[in-house]
Order: structure tokens, then C-alpha cells, then sequence
């Protein structure tokens, strides 16, 4: 199985370097968030089909809010979303032509391969 994950913080159109392992990796679950001050991320893991290096067709999308207090290496994780109009409602529409444009580019095959149910949550309503 093929996946990657993008990780925006919430109001920007390009993914940050660090994937959400790498940056939530060592940070404690915040209890609540009484004294946090947090920055909003979105994760958002895409799966396919084929190799860890290269994928043969785009299969899923999930996203996930995040926050993290970066002085005090605490975060808050919700669940993964993976209903079209969750994740529509959570993406922007640069965020997701960013997404499409990306998925294009690196593996035009296995976007021609997707299902045009996983294509569809890339539409700018």
C-alpha cells in the first residue's frame, strides 16, 4: 500500500516540510487546553494502491484537525475524517488544488487509475 501524508497549518495552500508523525511524534496529549496557546494544522493522509515509492491508483483521503502548543510540546489530535463532505468541508480550495495538482504530478498514471469517487473531493464548489 502506497500513503502520504501532507500536513497545512489551516489558513496556508502549501504542507509544511515535516509530516504529522514527524512533528507530533514527541509532543504529550494535551488534557485541555485551559493556558494553550495552539497553532491549527491539517493532516490530511492519502492512500493508494502499489509500492511504498509509487503508486498505482489514489484510493482514500482522510484529514484530521491538529494543534500543537509549540512552548510547551503539547497537541491535541482529533480523529480521522474520511466522509467526502468531511474532508470538503475541512480543505480549502487552494488546499485541495495544491492536493490535485501534487497527485497529478507525481503520479500521473495513478491519477488517471482513481476512481472517480476519490477524484470528486477534489471539486472547488
Amino acid at each position: 500500500m502506497w500513503k502520504k501524508n501532507f500536513l497545512f497549518r489551516a489558513t496556508e495552500s502549501s504542507p509544511l516540510t515535516e509530516s504529522e508523525n514527524e512533528l507530533f511524534h514527541d509532543t504529550e496529549p494535551a488534557l485541555d487546553s485551559a493556558g494553550l496557546v495552539l497553532d491549527k494544522f491539517l493532516s490530511v493522509w492519502v492512500q493508494g494502491e502499489g509500492s511504498e515509492e509509487k503508486p498505482s491508483a489514489f484510493t482514500n483521503m482522510y484529514v484530521r484537525t491538529a494543534m500543537l502548543d509549540v512552548r510547551k510540546h503539547v497537541s491535541l489530535l482529533q480523529p480521522l475524517q474520511g466522509r467526502a463532505h468531511q474532508i470538503k468541508q475541512l480543505l480549502t480550495k487552494e488546499q485541495k488544488r495544491f492536493l490535485q495538482q501534487w497527485l497529478q504530478v507525481h503520479a500521473p498514471q495513478a491519477w488517471e487509475s482513481s476512481e472517480d469517487h476519490f477524484r470528486d473531493l477534489f471539486e472547488l464548489e
